[in-house]
């Protein structure tokens, strides 16, 4: 199944079924001719108004901000939450600039800073992870270096085929590898052996299987242990790569910081609880851009009740 999914074209989506999806892909595509700072406007406002209109999220995110921040009083969790709504729905709506923004705009629009420490390594021929924790515009790092570098990733696939052509055909527009979950790792071991950048994607509940529960702000979270495990059989180092969106639209920011030191080790758990807390430390520093409307904590240790 997910091979087949490779083999779509927009050939196969003419069906009046999909029509609607094509409208879709219309609006999409007209919001990527936007200039970036009338989009961060119209993303505060939709997500001002998203935030009333979308309870369940707005229980989610409000849930694990009371976990993550019991420092906070209930209105400052509150205004970090419409935050948070802003920032998500700008990213998103500005996430189309991402799939068809030309190579120039987008680097353009982007900053790197402390590229440094990637150069290094790929000028040593070493195999490199970036560690990429879900903040809002997860999209912009894998598209602004795919010109340049060939980038792996993984993702889970939509049951909407339409959308999983979609993502396949924008991801991958300058090249690289999009690995469907499903598929496992080889595909991306195979990548890296040929000195690709593995897009590493950590933090979001998948369940049990191949999970330990590690410290997240405190929080017990099922946590995937495949880092330490693809650093240890492809010899890569990890490069922790935070993407900030700059306010009024200005741009993008990613950071690259040094690589990770001593890592991995032969305790799994020692550096998943590690991995973690660097993506805690990273998250102090822009609150609101994280994924807080997703579950991280759905998948509960024996005995514990419901988290949401």
């Amino acid at each position: 199944m997910a091979e087949a999914a490779r083999n779509y074209s927009a050939r196969d989506f003419l069906h009046p079924r999909d029509w609607l999806n094509w409208i879709a892909l219309l609006f999409l595509r007209s919001v990527a001719v936007l200039p970036l700072p009338l989009i961060w406007f119209l993303g505060a406002a939709l997500g001002s108004l998203l935030y009333f209109l979308m309870p369940e999220r707005r229980h989610i995110t409000l849930t694990n901000l009371r976990a993550c921040f019991p420092e906070l009083s209930s209105t400052a969790q509150r205004k970090l939450a419409r935050a948070h709504f802003r920032a998500f729905t700008q990213a998103m709506l500005a996430a189309p600039i991402s799939w068809w923004g030309s190579e120039q705009r987008m680097k353009r629009l982007t900053r790197m800073l402390g590229k440094e420490h990637l150069d290094r390594a790929l000028a040593e021929k070493t195999p490199v992870i970036l560690l990429v924790p879900h903040f809002v515009s997860i999209e912009v790092p894998g598209l602004v270096l795919a010109p340049d570098h060939f980038i792996t990733t993984m993702y889970k696939r939509p049951k909407n085929r339409f959308f999983d052509w979609l993502i396949r055909a924008r991801r991958q527009r300058f090249g690289g590898l999009l690995v469907e979950r499903r598929e496992g790792m080889k595909p991306v071991l195979r990548a890296m052996k040929q000195g690709g950048i593995f897009l590493y994607l950590p933090d979001q509940d998948q369940g049990r299987d191949g999970a330990v529960f590690a410290s997240f702000f405190g929080v017990a979270a099922s946590t995937i242990t495949g880092l330490g495990r693809v650093a240890a059989l492809t010899r890569a180092v990890v490069i922790p790569c935070f993407t900030r969106l700059l306010a009024k639209g200005e741009g993008y920011e990613i950071t690259f910081h040094a690589p990770l030191e001593n890592f991995p080790t032969d305790d799994a758990v020692a550096d998943t609880v590690r991995m973690n807390k660097i993506i805690e430390d990273a998250v102090r520093t822009m609150p609101e851009q994280y994924f807080w409307s997703h579950r991280r904590f759905k998948t509960r240790p024996e005995g514990e009740a419901p988290f949401y």
